[in-house]
């Protein structure tokens, strides 16, 4: 597993900034007032710092940008950074500012003067996911670990204690991107189970469901999309019990480690971006691990289906019907809208076993929602108000787009089968709302439920703010904040 730097922080010394080596970054607020800090390396560079606040340069910046001073005279640094933010930014800002670092440093350890900066973990968070590499499958020179992150406070017994959690958030999501940057022919869904089962080193009891048990517990929508794959279908199931006996909020992972479409075969141009349709299972592990690692007291399951979407002589065809968990059947008119059938049966065992308090599905289910949201939100359905609500609150505060879309019986016409209960698509039009509406027959009436289509979110072909081109992990950190503000115990 990717690790994100190793972050320690130090009690203030400025007196030891002249021989601190690497990059030295420093806060400057927007009207350009400098703290003792910035007041120090002024000195040190002979008016640097203050040449550069006055410049023009810097009256463009924005809140969390970052202007870099290149071998400054006076230190032993190779450059300093001076980051514009405000004493009480925005928490989004101030993670900018930390990706900026990150970006910024490169491989040069980075020293980051604290003093009495408010949002400063947001800072070092974002300066550790930016700092994101995947280089399992390069060759040459071997990828070297992340430099670390020291930063100066005055408190460090605190600072600590403040940043715990959030470096959990961190090694939570570097999981996630490392499964959903995987390729297909690592990733298979073996090699997945596995490293889902090495979360028992965490204190998460992990069982796996081979083919033989799925068959036993009727899940023969999920069974139907792998059955042309040489790799066998498997259900993950990771509990984390740190609530009492209080019943646990259900996450819910679609996990087809590759989509060629099946039968109904995708273009072959792009398809090989379809590693990362695994993308809500490896949602769920990453919030699984930092929930864990984190210990929270609250009861979370995750459930997970992994299968791999194949075409061969005993693939699933179109014109097929399969018999759900639940009972219902489903004509399969297109083998492509394989997600939904993954997902329709772990929901239904999810709400058989442990009848859980809420339910979160995440899925790379339709292109659909990339046509309607882009690359920048994901889509979020719902039967519970109380629940969709609650997320979306927690998706803002961790600055993770999301956007409330519409259910409602009408689409149900597009799902109705001449031959079965249902058809797995519904055509072109509300391709996304469609799809959740197929799901949502698979929810009991007493279950709040939410639906999570991060098919636009999940993998990107360039950076954002906090993630490199690839996986984002997204939905980690806002599952996290929905466990801690909603279903953990006070």
């Amino acid at each position: 597993m990717t690790r994100p730097a190793a972050v320690s922080f130090v009690a203030t010394d400025l007196d030891a900034v002249a021989g601190t080596e690497g990059v030295i970054a420093c806060f400057v607020a927007e009207g350009g007032a400098m703290g003792a800090e910035a007041r120090r390396l002024n000195r040190l560079t002979k008016g640097a710092v203050k040449r550069a606040v006055e410049s023009p340069a810097w009256e463009k910046l924005s809140s969390g940008d970052v202007m870099e001073l290149g071998f400054p005279a006076g230190l032993a640094a190779s450059a300093v950074a001076l980051m514009r933010l405000d004493k009480k930014p925005a928490a989004e800002d101030a993670m900018r500012a930390g990706a900026a670092l990150a970006k910024m440093r490169g491989a040069r350890p980075l020293t980051v003067l604290g003093g009495s900066q408010k949002m400063l973990s947001q800072v070092v968070l974002g300066a550790a996911l930016r700092g994101y590499d995947f280089a399992d499958h390069k060759t040459g020179d071997a990828a070297e670990p992340a430099a670390d992150i020291a930063v100066m406070v005055k408190d460090t017994d605190l600072s600590e204690a403040g940043f715990a959690d959030l470096r959990a958030q961190a090694e939570g999501v570097f999981l996630t991107r490392d499964l959903v940057n995987e390729p297909a022919n690592v990733l298979t869904t073996t090699e997945f189970a596995t490293r889902l089962e090495a979360l028992r080193d965490l204190g998460v009891e992990v069982e796996v469901l081979e083919e033989a048990d799925l068959e036993k517990l009727g899940m023969r929508t999920l069974l139907a999309v792998g059955q042309g794959s040489e790799s066998p279908s498997k259900v993950v199931v990771m509990q984390w019990n740190g609530g009492g006996d209080e019943k646990p909020l259900a996450l819910i992972g679609k996990g087809v480690v590759f989509d060629t479409g099946g039968i109904s075969i995708k273009p072959a141009a792009g398809m090989e971006d379809m590693t990362m349709d695994m993308g809500g299972a490896g949602t769920v592990a990453g919030a699984m691990h930092t929930i864990a690692t984190r210990k929270a007291r609250a009861n979370v399951v995750g459930i997970v289906g992994l299968v791999e979407n194949m075409p061969d002589g005993r693939a699933a065809r179109p014109g097929d019907v399969v018999r759900s968990m639940k009972g219902d059947t489903v004509e399969i008119i297109n083998t492509d809208a394989e997600g939904r059938l993954v997902l329709c049966d772990i929901m239904w065992y999810a709400q058989e076993r442990f009848v859980p308090v809420g339910m979160v599905d995440l899925a790379t289910l339709t292109g659909a929602i990339i046509i309607g949201l882009g690359h920048h939100n994901a889509g979020v359905f719902g039967n519970d108000d109380t629940l969709a609500n609650a997320f979306l609150k927690a998706a803002a505060a961790e600055g993770e787009g999301a956007w409330r879309m519409p259910l409602g019986k009408a689409y149900d016409k597009q799902i109705k089968s001449r031959v079965a209960d249902m058809k797995n698509v519904g055509g072109r039009p509300a391709g996304s709302i469609t799809a959740a509406q197929f799901l949502q027959r698979f929810v009991k009436d007493d279950t709040p439920w939410i639906h999570l289509d991060i098919a636009g979110v999940a993998s990107v072909s360039s950076g954002t703010d906090l993630a490199p081109a690839g996986a984002t992990g997204w939905g980690v950190r806002a599952l996290d904040r929905l466990v801690r503000d909603t279903y953990e115990a006070d």
